[in-house]
């Protein structure tokens, strides 16, 4: 799971400006508006973002949206009674025929134990519902000797009601072949030190021919398998991967989503 040692330290110094006359400094504060401006406005990159504001590459408690009730926490099915404190990993619903699936880690997979998904969780609260994970589909060379390019995994979902989890609070889309840094997104997650979710916005690079990172402040264990989602919506990420996710709070990884992972969600999607 995403790992917490050897966190640095981001935080900005102000320094003082020195001015030379009224027009200068007139002229130098119209100049800081318009950077801060288009770097909120950077942020903003579409209907896809779940609550984060500010600008790019700052961590904030997750606004209550229909988007963001997309996201949820694992737990181990001991715990569906007491869920407060008990959570370990961060999943989201994305679109299938079945209108039952998640994404996450693989990482987050591994092991025997039942599973189950409460999406929306806040403070010890399920507003959304319990959701048993019936079946879990995890790539065969993370199955065989847990390769870090495959550290991505589905789990459906049973139903409850006659309803599928996407029925009750809708899913993004799982998209495959995104090209890196294209496009902003933002990540929602779940520390295991928090009872809220926390989401960041920045703009992904590429780490190796198979993995990528973003810069995000504050993402430490229990936010692997948090979405990356673009402003249309599309989940083109999720954390995991190198060093399980990363080994500081501030730098985040996620595998490549590729060939691979797209006959992985064509499994997954059509499970009974």
């Amino acid at each position: 799971m995403k790992r917490t040692t050897g966190i640095k330290s981001t935080a900005d110094r102000a320094r003082p400006a020195h001015r030379r006359g009224g027009a200068r400094a007139l002229f130098a504060v119209l100049v800081l508006l318009a950077i801060t401006s288009v770097s909120v406005a950077a942020a903003h990159d579409g209907p896809g973002r779940l609550g984060a504001t500010g600008p790019l590459g700052v961590t904030a408690v997750t606004s209550k949206t229909p988007q963001s009730a997309r996201v949820g926490a694992l737990f181990g099915a001991d715990k569906a009674g007491d869920l407060a404190g008990n959570h370990f990993c961060t999943a989201s619903v994305v679109h299938s025929p079945h209108r039952s699936l998640l994404v996450t880690a693989a990482h987050c997979l591994g092991g025997d134990s039942d599973l189950v998904f409460v999406p929306g969780y806040r403070d010890g609260r399920a507003p959304y519902g319990v959701w048993t994970v019936k079946r879990r589909f995890l790539p065969d060379d993370w199955s065989a000797h847990q390769d870090e390019d495959s550290d991505m995994a589905f789990a459906v979902l049973a139903p409850r009601g006659g309803k599928g989890v996407e029925d009750v609070v809708g899913a993004n889309r799982f998209v495959t072949g995104a090209s890196t840094g294209a496009a902003a997104v933002t990540v929602t997650g779940y520390p295991n030190s928090r009872e809220v979710p926390i989401s960041c916005t920045n703009r992904p690079q590429a780490h190796s021919g198979t993995q990528q990172r973003i810069d995000c402040p504050k993402f430490t264990g229990g936010t692997s398998g948090s979405p990356w989602v673009n402003g249309g919506q599309e989940v083109v990420g999720v954390i995991g991967g190198h060093e399980a996710g990363g080994s500081t709070a501030d730098t985040s990884y996620s595998v490549v989503l590729g060939a691979t992972a797209a006959e992985l969600y064509k499994d997954a999607s059509v499970d009974p």
